[in-house]
């Protein structure tokens, strides 16, 4: 690639603003870039005249593209026309390829934002289920994140809830171990899953490492899709076994049989001449847009997901396919068949940037009947039915924000709400929480979760707790964003408490210099009765809602939010706690030495009491390791 950047167009804007006067933008503004650019491909940018990018686009011939945004046309549509109206300056970048160019414009999106860029709004990675390669005995587990570890992957699955339901029946039908290696390892006799029939016991050597193997197989295959032939070779084991009078194997195996039998009659809606795609299907309506992807591996429907992607001020619908596709894969290996409800801008491209992607071919297809169409049409209607949903919702968030505004003298419903609560057993283990709602209700993939540094958490002093989470947050905004412009600041707080903690946080905010955004106390009424709360506000009196009042409903729902964040964060760093011990600090010391020491000494006070000829007795530890082990000790 090769930087064109024109950085002088912007740098004018800047003083013409900083002059008082106004900002050219507009036709006249793009014409002018004409004489600077050729045919290559790349990357453009359109600027406002505050240097802001309202748009990034991608484009196989730069002059011919920036020609046709450079005068009026009637194919503009309304949303291209208010765009090129607010536009002050362009920027550019030139690729070798047109793939390059759309592989760089989808980062350019996802890093910058722009206004009228099709974006999707969802960060979450699907789960898979691995069978790992890396023990004689392999475990059968669900995975998410980056494939690391040795092992099998099938996937993705829509929801921890399918990937869920699929390894329970597995474990029905293969008998499958799921326990960690350390519980493996340590185990004497075999544990309830042998009991209930959902094990083979591998760790306590009921079934041999090549019978194991075996189940191994016969589950792979099933998650390939060749359930039919695992079943007839079931079916012949359990003859064979009959034959030679081995009951109990031949029992065992009916059992199997009828497990699998049992899921592929729940798996009876699943499609029987699609292997191996991913559906997805987008419904608009009313500037929304609403994409349902259903996943198909191996014949069988792996769940579904819905997205909800900004549409850029009013996009179409192959532009918000063609953005939805490649952000979507951005960090997913694509299926070899993707089942569209429309067609895309660029298909041909789209299909290079996934096959670059995937290593293989991809195919993108429109299908027009049979199965394959059923299949689209199915999404189609979820996707319409879920947006109506939302689109419900929505009004029903909108109505409750502009009631919480009027029942708390705001001067406009708040756009982003910042719940916090704190959460600790007499100091010990706090942690404050921090929820984010809006319009669209909870934004949970911006809840933060702090881990109390200060003396405030070991001495249980709530109101200090509450100072600190409040200084962390708010340095960090204005660290980051000192004049506002993103849409991380909240418009209002809500505290978890009385007087006190609005006390606490209005000379949190005053310090910081950001006392003009509201916040208000939530703290329960007479003999902590839930519907009887009362609100403080600074230098304001207290006041209640009224019993049935919907607003008084909704704090309650964001309160509790953050009582539960706050709740489960707690939960999970003091179980962590539970299983520190004083070997977590020694350098070198790992998972897997820390196991072999604790196995062999049966505790960490035990290890810290040995010499150094017994700690390089442990499988595992050099000499070198050894002497690192009893200095760590003994110098304390």
């Amino acid at each position: 690639m090769t930087d064109d950047d024109l950085h002088s167009a912007p740098e004018v804007a800047d003083d013409l603003e900083a002059a008082g006067e106004p900002v050219p933008t507009g036709h006249g503004v793009i014409h002018a870039y004409l004489k600077t650019l050729d045919g290559s491909p790349g990357v453009y940018r359109m600027l406002n005249a505050k240097a802001e990018v309202l748009y990034v686009g991608k484009a196989r011939n730069l002059k011919a593209r920036v020609t046709n945004y450079s005068r009026p046309s009637p194919q503009h549509s309304g949303r291209i026309a208010r765009m090129i109206s607010e536009t002050a300056s362009m920027m550019f970048l030139t690729t070798r390829t047109e793939t390059e160019a759309l592989l760089l414009e989808q980062n350019l999106i996802k890093q910058l934002k722009p206004r009228y860029n099709v974006l999707l709004r969802d960060d979450k990675s699907f789960p898979n289920i691995l069978i790992g390669k890396e023990h004689s005995y392999p475990q059968l587990k669900k995975h998410r994140g980056k494939r690391t570890e040795k092992g099998s992957y099938f996937g993705p699955f829509a929801s921890a809830g399918a990937v869920n339901r699929t390894l329970n029946q597995l474990q029905k039908v293969f008998l499958l171990r799921n326990c960690a290696d350390s519980m493996f390892e340590s185990r004497t006799r075999p544990c309830l899953l042998f009991q209930i029939k959902r094990c083979s016991a591998p760790c306590v050597g009921r079934v041999t490492p090549e019978q194991y193997a075996d189940q191994v197989a016969d589950a792979e295959r099933f998650l390939e899709g060749k359930s039919t032939q695992v079943q007839a070779e079931l079916a012949t084991e359990m003859a064979l076994a009959s034959e030679r009078m081995e009951f109990e194997r031949a029992a065992a195996l009916r059992d199997r049989i009828r497990a699998l039998t049992n899921v592929q009659q729940a798996q009876g809606i699943n499609p029987r001449g699609v292997t191996e795609a991913d559906v997805i299907a987008l419904h608009l309506e009313g500037g929304q847009a609403c994409v349902q992807v259903f996943f198909i591996r191996a014949n069988q429907s792996w769940g579904n997901r819905d997205f909800y992607p900004r549409t850029g001020s009013g996009a179409e619908a192959p532009e918000i396919l063609e953005a939805f596709i490649s952000q979507f894969y951005d960090d997913k290996e694509p299926p070899r068949l993707i089942l569209l409800s429309h067609p895309v801008d660029n298909e041909d491209l789209v299909a290079q940037l996934l096959a670059d992607r995937a290593g293989r071919k991809v195919e993108l297809a429109v299908p027009q009947r049979g199965e394959k169409a059923e299949l689209v049409e199915n999404a189609a209607r979820n996707a319409r039915e879920s947006l109506a949903r939302r689109m419900a919702e929505g009004a029903a968030q909108s109505k409750l924000l502009a009631g919480l505004a009027e029942a708390f003298d705001l001067d406009a419903p708040p756009r982003r709400i910042e719940i916090y609560d704190n959460a600790h057993i007499q100091g010990s283990d706090a942690v404050g929480g921090m929820v984010v709602a809006g319009a669209d209700g909870f934004i949970k993939g911006q809840y933060r979760k702090f881990n109390i540094k200060g003396d405030a958490g070991k001495q249980g002093d709530d109101f200090g707790m509450m100072k600190e989470v409040l200084m962390r947050r708010f340095e960090r905004l204005l660290k980051e964003d000192p004049d506002r412009k993103s849409d991380a600041w909240p418009d209002l707080l809500l505290i978890d408490g009385g007087a006190g903690q609005v006390s606490a946080v209005g000379e949190i905010m005053a310090e910081l210099g950001v006392d003009d955004i509201p916040f208000i106390g939530v703290a329960k009424g007479i003999d902590r009765d839930a519907g009887k709360e009362e609100f403080h506000r600074p230098g304001e009196p207290v006041f209640a809602l009224q019993r049935n009042d919907p607003v008084l409903y909704f704090v309650q729902r964001l309160r509790d939010e953050a009582h539960r964040w706050a709740n489960g964060a707690h939960r999970a760093k003091r179980a962590k706690a539970v299983g520190a011990t004083p070997l977590d600090d020694i350098p070198g010391v790992g998972a897997t030495r820390k196991r072999a020491l604790l196995a062999h000494f049966g505790s960490a006070k035990a290890v810290s009491r040995a010499g150094l000829s017994d700690l390089m007795a442990v499988a595992g530890i050099s000499e070198a390791m050894a002497q690192a082990i009893h200095d760590y000790f003994h110098d304390r």
